[in-house]
């Protein structure tokens, strides 16, 4: 026990404790009597001491490491998930620290409630708040996603969200794992699911169809939640993104100029045809009109300087996960060219286009 708890940097009391309450018992004993950890033993320490780390409670630590329909690779894209989420609210904060202390340098009072939000319970809630005032359903991108749907009655919506693109004239159940997202529903929205893709509440085939929007790049497993939405559903559409072609960075020109951290952000995004492999599915590209509706993070290809604005950037993730220095950069030598008419000029061929490919894919299986 001793030796267990060295490795994993834990006090003996905590061992015996978890074993007193029955969250990890060694199996064996040595000659002299001695608790013995076996290699599984330790790895479902492994799994405590994870959960325990990230905030998670004995009681509810104790009934994650207990369902016995979770192995341990299981575990680790669940862990794995969690702290990617821990960390994109990290750098939240960061930014909203670098924000606070840019404004006290120019002189500027930052109230009593802006500390609380940037520094509380109310940071993430700000940042998914920014959602609803940008990110709409596009028309024209709802009419590809609706009849690839087909005849479908009872469809699944996967990563809801808010309910952007959740066709009203269907029997729609929904499925969001935020909280926060959950809470800006409209009140007419869809029943919602608190639940993740990649472990649906739901028996096989128990939807005609099941659809996923710009989500997929979010979940911690995204083959195991489309394979999820494959076997709840009789039909699956998934609207995602292509990374995986050549040069597909240069395609869009915010990337290819600007920010080239956009590349890491999906470093471990699945290639497209492994996803529509998964699934058996065949990809449509989905053109994103000039005016497009949703913003997106390639909504505003055509109106540049949508993207110095602070509202637009806070309703896509890809900012927060690159983090405010490339943020900032990328935001004032964009706002430079605009002024200096650089931008104008490299993207001249942009500006009688009606709609433009810039990777969009739906999966239609």
């Amino acid at each position: 026990m001793g030796r267990v708890a060295d490795l994993a940097a834990v006090t003996v009391r905590t061992l015996h404790h978890y074993d007193e309450i029955g969250l990890v018992q060694p199996s064996a004993r040595t000659a002299a009597g001695y608790r013995a950890y076996s290699a599984g033993d330790v790895e479902r320490l492994r799994e405590v001491l994870a959960y325990r780390r990230l905030g998670f409670g004995l009681r509810e630590v104790a009934d994650l490491v207990g369902d016995p329909s979770t192995d341990a690779v299981a575990h680790l894209r669940r862990l794995r998930g969690l702290l990617l989420e821990q960390r994109e609210r990290a750098d939240a904060m960061v930014a909203a620290i670098d924000r606070e202390l840019a404004a006290r340098a120019k002189g500027m009072t930052v109230t009593p409630e802006e500390q609380l939000e940037m520094l509380g319970a109310k940071l993430y809630d700000a940042i998914g708040g920014a959602y609803p005032a940008t990110r709409r359903t596009d028309p024209r991108i709802a009419a590809q996603i609706w009849d690839a749907l087909g005849d479908a009655e009872t469809v699944l919506n996967v990563g809801a969200g808010t309910g952007s693109y959740e066709p009203v004239d269907r029997d729609v159940t929904a499925v969001e794992p935020s909280a926060v997202m959950r809470g800006q529903r409209p009140a007419d929205a869809a029943p919602c699911v608190a639940a993740a893709a990649e472990h649906l509440p739901f028996e096989d085939q128990s939807f005609d169809a099941a659809m996923a929007i710009s989500t997929v790049h979010h979940w911690s497993d995204p083959i195991a939640g489309l394979r999820e939405l494959r076997r709840v559903a009789r039909r699956v559409v998934v609207l995602t993104f292509d990374a995986s072609s050549r040069g597909w960075q240069d395609r869009f020109w915010l990337t290819r100029d600007y920010l080239p951290e956009f590349a890491g952000v999906l470093a471990d995004f699945p290639p497209l045809p492994g996803m529509a492999d998964a699934i058996g599915a065949r990809t449509e590209p989905v053109p994103i009109p000039w005016d497009c509706a949703d913003g997106l993070f390639e909504a505003y290809w055509r109106r540049p300087e949508a993207y110095l604005e602070d509202p637009v950037r806070r309703a896509v993730s890809v900012w927060t996960r690159v983090g405010p220095e490339p943020e900032r950069r990328a935001i004032r030598h964009l706002g430079d060219d605009l002024a200096s008419g650089r931008w104008a000029e490299r993207n001249r061929e942009l500006t009688e286009l009606e709609a433009a490919d810039f990777g969009l894919r739906l999966l239609v299986a």
